[in-house]
């Protein structure tokens, strides 16, 4: 294939940019109403729409926002931006590609692609595109963030530091560089709003990151590492000082135990009356009877002492079918107007 038939087949299979659904757009009120008369899991949807929406009407509950999975990509990343914009998040648990593969990634102007023309993989990676299921990523592109990655690093402090510290760096230098004002981690710098990746070289992050190390080593000189337990003591702080949390899990994987874990470690750490997350919503595909812990129940996390079961709702769901409608009817109910902004990063000043 020669060059221009290769550049004319990546441009046309990179042709359609997916958009994300804007949850102001509609108002997903009455079929969450019409659900709550339903059974089976329009009803489960109906009570966590429910009890997403008296977190926010609880002055004294800080909002945790737990992203795993790929619905970032998939169409939710202006969902979720515009749950920290209006203060319906109070810090997010997430994993590396969903803040950095893509929130970040599309900061920087880049976009995910519907792969309406499903090429086989082999000639995917001839092309450097990067397939996500039914979406595409132009390999090139996400090459970008990782050396962008690697720059932020070159440009700080040498030390251990939080993944919390460094992807607030990220914003700082979405603000100066960016090209998308409503990106996730740039309006959780300017708001305030920590993000935490307990595993966040598990992304571009990585690649960048061990780049900066490398030449960092090479040079003799001191390099920057993230320390996965500062994230852990850090996000523990926060539910030590927030007394009544409440948790909105998309998906499962590390940022879903890590932020349950947070009344455990405050016990281990002498805190005995710091109270299980008071609320608690996820939304899985998961199947429970493996035993894994991503698919555990909020129940089963009621047995460590992690979640209160009487404020608890599991949806057997798609996210990118639910998150939509839970985001839309909470926005339109109206609760997070009377909210006061928590500011959680300021605790690390």
């Amino acid at each position: 294939m020669s060059e221009d038939t290769t550049s004319n087949r990546k441009a046309t299979l990179l042709s359609r940019p997916v958009e994300h659904v804007d949850i102001t757009s509609f108002d997903a009120r009455p079929i969450i109403d019409a659900m709550d008369k339903m059974s089976f899991s329009s009803r489960d949807l109906a009570r966590a729409a429910e009890i997403y929406n008296r977190m926010l009407s609880d002055s004294e509950c800080t909002v945790i926002l737990s992203l795993a999975g790929s619905t970032s990509a998939g169409g939710c990343m202006d969902a979720y931006a515009k749950m920290v914009e209006l203060g319906m998040v109070d810090a997010v648990v997430a994993t590396g590609a969903s803040i950095v593969d893509m929130d970040f990634f599309e900061g920087m102007g880049f976009k995910h692609y519907q792969a309406r023309e499903l090429e086989a993989d082999e000639a995917l990676r001839d092309l450097y595109i990067d397939r996500i299921y039914d979406t595409y990523i132009d390999e090139e592109d996400l090459q970008r963030v990782d050396h962008t990655i690697g720059d932020i690093a070159d440009g700080l402090g040498a030390g251990a530091m939080s993944s919390r510290a460094f992807i607030r760096e990220m914003g700082r230098w979405l603000v100066e560089n960016g090209k998308k004002e409503n990106s996730l981690v740039r309006l959780a710098y300017e708001r305030d709003v920590p993000i935490f990746c307990p595993a966040f070289s598990d992304s571009s992050a990585g690649f960048g990151l061990v780049r900066h190390q490398v030449d960092r080593i090479k040079a003799g000189e001191a390099y920057v590492s993230i320390d996965s337990v500062a994230d852990f003591r850090e996000l523990t702080e926060i539910k030590v000082a927030a007394g009544a949390t409440g948790l909105l899990m998309v998906g499962g994987g590390v940022p879903k135990n890590f932020v349950q874990d947070t009344v455990v470690c405050a016990e281990i750490l002498g805190y005995d009356d710091v109270e299980m997350h008071k609320y608690a919503v996820q939304i899985t595909v998961a199947d429970v009877r493996d035993g894994a812990c991503s698919s555990s129940t909020l129940k089963e996390a009621c047995s460590w002492g992690k979640v209160s079961t009487a404020l608890e709702q599991m949806v057997f769901a798609e996210a990118t079918t639910v998150l939509p409608l839970i985001a839309s009817d909470a926005y339109h109910r109206g609760a997070w107007k009377a909210r006061k902004p928590k500011r959680w990063a300021r605790l690390f000043k």
